[in-house]
């Protein structure tokens, strides 16, 4: 295994882990772990992808990178109203 799988592996199996612990309610479906393991497992995940210039990847988890982003302040400030 090269630098760019592990550091892909590690991110996808994070995105995998904040499912499987969203699917069986052992985190909150909108909390704080849930878009932080999604956000760090999305951005080692595209930066795996950058380094291999795989594009449509790059694309993809970068958006999700975004999109946990905006989870995250969104659950952030729901807990403070």
């Amino acid at each position: 295994m090269n630098y760019n799988d592990i550091i892909g592996s590690i991110g996808v199996g994070l995105i995998l882990i904040a499912y499987f612990l969203n699917t069986e309610s052992l985190i909150e479906k909108n909390g704080k772990l849930y878009f932080v393991l999604n956000c760090i497992g999305a951005g080692l995940a595209c930066y795996a992808s950058l380094l291999i210039n795989y594009w449509p990847f790059v694309i993809l988890e970068g958006t999700w990178v975004l999109v946990s982003i905006y989870g995250l302040m969104k659950s952030m400030r729901v807990q403070m109203t």
